[in-house]
């Protein structure tokens, strides 16, 4: 028990909620994405739903730890690469992932009066189902991940906790500020598009290095960003403008 309350334990529960976090950030784009095709009284309630989903799943998975251990168990081997339920269920996801974003940016592009004509408006329990879908995707891959940085159940369960809560509170401003700007809205669906491209091909057991795909993304935001900014700037003041007029 004392273990839980050494500096090796912080620094494990520390590191894994850096993590956790970091992991979620797609989890909660998702989410985000999906709300914003629902009714504006309904949002709130699906992102709730998603990210309590995705706490219930992690907790659930990480109790029955010694299960999920043996989903990495190759069940056969094709072209020398032992496939595993774990690499069934990230080509699986992949391809979910890959699909949901190539077709929401091909909604996006068509612009409203496509969207409009093929029945934009998601239902809420249509929402639930893919959120669900997803979470239990993420939830297994974050978990495993969990099982080989720490040593402890209670810690991967506390760093869980932290993190999904860390999103609870952020997940309203990211979908607001997402649906706020179309350029961020496209960019955040090429990165979930990104995202199930990396699930699948680690389903065939290409190891792809995600601090890779985050730093890229977050290089991306922060071009788009700088972007934003410009273009603000460059906006002609409507008070300015009226005092260049002639009388």
């Amino acid at each position: 028990m004392t273990e839980l309350f050494s500096l090796a334990a912080l620094i494990s529960l520390l590191t894994l909620t850096l993590l956790e976090i970091v992991l979620g950030i797609d989890n909660v784009i998702f989410i985000s994405i999906l709300a914003s095709r629902l009714p504006e009284a309904s949002r709130d309630k699906v992102r709730s739903i998603g990210l309590a989903l995705a706490l219930i799943l992690r907790i659930i998975l990480l109790l029955f730890i010694t299960e999920i251990a043996k989903l990495t168990t190759p069940l056969f081997t094709f072209l020398d690469h032992g496939f595993s339920w774990r690499d069934f269920i990230m080509m699986g996801g992949g391809l979910f992932l890959i699909a949901k974003s190539t077709t929401e940016i091909h909604n996006k592009l068509e612009g409203e009066e496509h969207e409009g004509a093929a029945g934009n408006k998601s239902s809420f329990i249509g929402a639930v189902i893919q959120i669900a879908i997803l979470d239990l995707v993420f939830s297994i891959d974050s978990v495993i991940t969990a099982i080989g940085l720490a040593q402890h159940v209670e810690i991967m369960i506390t760093s869980v906790v932290i993190a999904v809560f860390i999103m609870f509170f952020t997940a309203k401003s990211v979908s607001n500020f997402i649906e706020k700007h179309p350029t961020l809205k496209i960019l955040a669906l090429s990165f979930l598009l990104m995202v199930g491209l990396v699930l699948f091909v680690e389903g065939f057991g290409v190891h792809v290095e995600k601090g890779f795909v985050y730093t890229a993304m977050a290089f991306s935001i922060l071009v788009e960003l700088l972007n934003m900014r410009f273009r603000t700037k460059k906006k002609p003041n409507p008070v300015k403008l009226h005092n260049t007029l002639p009388e």
